[in-house]
């Protein structure tokens, strides 16, 4: 899988790498980008074996929130065989490996982890990259990587867990920080089958009663933002973690994503000063993303197929960003340096972290010309 495989002739200054299961950890936890949840009901599999959505590269199918309790074995069998279909449509040579979404299926809890897993062949686990686990904490958190790591052992497979802190202990002011940290305490026990840390600010938001509306960002809800801001606080530091945005719950498509003028202006100009760039829907998620990547969130949650290309697209590294993390690594030990656009300092040792991040970042989702090339990258005008 590569990412904008919507736009295969666009001009990358660097072209974003390819990548599957098997890549490597440092980087695969870069690279999951839009990540689409999906009701685990649902047959995606001629989808998967037509490649009719190229931009999709990560997929999650829902056995908890997504389904009905009276359809989870339902959803079981379904997932069983889509599973299936796609290893054999791999090993016949209809669909090529690069064409395989990452795909995970997100769990209810332990007891149906373990029934769902009961039910796994290998051939099925070669086209599973990993487990989400919702309503991660600290009394059923050792338990659902414990058993991973069993399951990797069993099928001599890779298959990575990613937590979803997102209930009311991690919510409440009292019960945040020590719970946080006995998580982090737990991950650290499994860090090689961590893959990205997701969070949910739906549930956030429900335990306060509140709710985002479409011109707001989840950065505007006071006690989201602040629970939010400690979970990157306890796992981001020093890049120990890759976090993943929580879900924008709002969309509608745009009948035409041409622009035959493009804005004059930065994309930041338009959506952090209200001024209007497609629709409310799509402006609120642009906006959002921009600040996930301000607070150091990569990719996030998406729950429409027409919010993929967007965040995708904003995951991409500019050129003057890239070159001034490439000035950085390239740096050996401390001093500051005059900023490729001399626009800014590079202070070596402090800006090493965040150079780390751009370069991996670039890997996953390319090297563009400028922030303009956002607007081409997602509207396909180039």
């Amino acid at each position: 899988m590569r990412h904008h495989l919507y736009h295969p002739d666009f001009p990358f200054i660097v072209d974003p790498l390819p990548f599957n299961k098997y890549t490597d950890r440092r980087l695969l936890q870069y690279c999951l980008g839009a990540t689409m949840y999906m009701p685990g009901t649902k047959d995606f599999t001629p989808k998967i074996l037509s490649s009719a959505m190229p931009g999709l590269t990560t997929i999650v199918l829902c056995f908890e929130d997504a389904c009905p309790a009276g359809q989870v074995e339902q959803a079981e069998q379904n997932v069983y065989r889509l599973l299936e279909a796609v290893t054999a449509a791999v090993e016949s040579g209809v669909l090529s490996e690069d064409r395989v979404p990452l795909i995970f299926v997100r769990i209810r809890d332990n007891e149906q982890f373990h029934r769902f897993a009961k039910g796994l062949t290998k051939q099925q686990v070669r086209s599973l990259c990993g487990i989400n686990f919702p309503k991660f904490n600290t009394r059923n958190g050792r338990a659902c990587y414990t058993f991973l790591r069993e399951l990797n052992e069993r099928f001599g497979e890779v298959l990575y867990g990613m937590p979803i802190i997102e209930d009311a202990e991690a919510a409440y002011k009292e019960t945040r920080l020590s719970e946080l940290l006995g998580i982090k305490e737990i991950l650290n026990e499994f860090r090689d089958l961590v893959l990205q840390i997701r969070v949910g600010g739906t549930d956030f938001s429900s335990v306060f009663g509140v709710r985002r509306g479409v011109d707001y960002s989840i950065y505007d809800i006071a006690p989201v933002r602040d629970c939010l801001a400690d979970i990157i606080n306890v796992f981001a530091r020093n890049n120990d973690y890759i976090l993943s945005g929580p879900v924008w719950e709002y969309f509608r498509a745009p009948q035409e994503l041409m622009f035959d003028d493009l804005p004059a202006h930065g994309l930041e100009d338009y959506l952090l000063k209200r001024v209007p760039l497609v629709n409310n829907e799509i402006d609120g998620l642009l906006r959002e993303v921009i600040l996930d990547k301000a607070n150091g969130f990569i990719g996030r949650t998406v729950i429409h197929p027409t919010h993929v290309k967007f965040v995708n697209a904003l995951m991409a590294v500019t050129k003057e960003e890239y070159d001034d993390a490439m000035m950085i690594l390239d740096h050996a030990g401390e001093g500051v340096l005059n900023g490729i656009g001399h626009n800014k300092m590079n202070e070596v040792r402090p800006h090493t972290n965040w150079a780390v991040k751009i370069a991996n970042r670039a890997k996953a989702f390319g090297v563009i010309e400028n922030e303009r090339a956002y607007l081409q990258l997602f509207s396909g005008a180039f």
